[in-house]
């Protein structure tokens, strides 16, 4: 069985690895195709694998997590804010952390960006905002980067975990733009880059397209997808 990426829009991916098994990425359905518009298109889910707090990544966090009872990775601090909502099978963690969850191995990394939620007129703070390394056997590892910019550690992660595949943000404005990007694919040194956050708002101005004109002579691919879209 082959690796499966299907976009379910922004940062939201449904990850089916070799061994069948079905991550979540900070769930947000407000930009979905129409056959990924709720929790229940994705089902089932054997992991749902969070960055940070921000709305556009994790306003259907909770119904998601209701719906499919699986386990969420998240920093320790939004952990305590998922309990207090009664949600159950909480694997929080901090960065640099590894564990394992439903048989893949599972490492928070740093980002570089911001982490609150807006609940009753109150901002509420998430914790740090990260990135994952994700492992199976058999696999190729991937580097889900989260909301970030470039920051030199990518170097460090290159060096530390030797990841295949890039999840990067190209979008620009409040994240990392195409050009940034691309410069973060070379110094985690991926062979293939997906690119997300990018297109949902007006604001979100980078594209696919130009990341491949930063990534001109360089050997990575630009896997582009669109929402509801699946590359094997």
């Amino acid at each position: 069985m082959a690796l499966s990426i299907t976009w379910i829009g922004h940062s939201t991916f449904l990850i089916v690895t070799p061994r069948g098994k079905r991550i979540l990425t900070d769930p947000f359905f407000g930009a979905a195709s129409p056959e990924f518009s709720k929790p229940e298109t994705v089902l089932p889910l054997d992991a749902i694998l969070v960055t940070h707090g921000h709305v556009d990544h994790i306003n259907d966090l909770i119904a998601t997590a209701r719906a499919s009872g699986a386990p969420i990775v998240c920093i320790w601090d939004m952990g305590l804010w998922l309990g207090a909502k009664g949600v159950k099978n909480v694997k929080d963690m901090g960065v640099g952390g590894t564990q394992e969850v439903a048989g893949l191995r599972v490492t928070m990394v740093p980002a570089v960006h911001s982490s609150g939620f807006l609940e009753d007129e109150r901002v509420l703070y998430m914790g740090t905002a990260a990135g994952y390394i994700i492992r199976e056997e058999g696999m190729p590892t991937i580097y889900f980067a989260g909301d970030t910019t470039l920051f030199s550690d990518m170097k460090l992660i290159r060096d530390l975990y030797q990841p295949e595949i890039a999840f990067l943000p190209i979008g620009d404005h409040y994240t990392m733009g195409p050009d940034l990007a691309a410069l973060a694919a070379q110094w985690t040194g991926v062979r293939q880059v997906v690119p997300m956050h990018w297109g949902t708002f007006p604001l979100l101005t980078g594209t696919p397209a130009a990341l491949r004109e930063h990534l001109a002579g360089t050997d990575i691919e630009v896997l582009e997808l669109q929402p509801g879209q699946t590359a094997e």
